[in-house]
C-alpha cells in the first residue's frame, strides 16, 4: 500500500516590522521549512476562479498539513527549486471531518 506523502516547503514570513532611523519599516524574511505539504497542479476550474476573482493564475494547490499553525496569506513559499507567491484566502476543513493528515490549502502563483 503507497500512502500519501508531502513534500518540505520553505515559507517565507515576514517579521513584525521595525523602524529604521529614518522611520521606514524593514522587514526581517524568516525562512521556516514546513514538512509534508502535498504539491498539485491546479486544475483547470480553479484556474478560471482565481483569475476571475483575483486576477491571478494558479499554477499549484497546496494542501497544509493539520497542526500548522503558520500565515500563508500574501507570504513568499520555495519549492521545486523556484519561488512562489500564496495568494487569495487559506481554505480550511474540519480537522475531525477530514480523514487525512491536511485540512487547509491555498493556491500560489509564479514569483521570479
Amino acid at each position: 500500500m503507497t500512502r500519501i506523502k508531502g513534500i518540505p516547503v520553505i515559507l517565507i514570513s515576514k517579521s513584525d516590522p521595525v523602524e529604521d532611523e529614518l522611520g521606514s519599516l524593514i522587514y526581517e524574511d524568516k525562512e521556516i521549512v514546513v514538512e509534508n505539504v502535498l504539491v498539485a497542479p491546479t486544475s483547470s476550474d480553479d484556474i478560471l476562479s482565481t483569475t476571475n476573482l483575483y486576477g491571478k493564475k494558479a499554477v499549484y494547490t497546496l494542501a497544509i498539513p493539520k497542526g500548522d499553525k503558520n500565515k500563508w496569506e500574501g507570504q513568499e513559499v520555495r519549492f521545486f527549486g523556484q519561488r512562489w507567491r500564496v495568494f487569495g484566502k487559506e481554505m480550511q476543513g474540519i480537522d475531525d471531518l477530514i480523514p487525512l493528515n491536511w485540512n487547509k490549502k491555498v493556491y500560489v502563483e509564479s514569483y521570479e
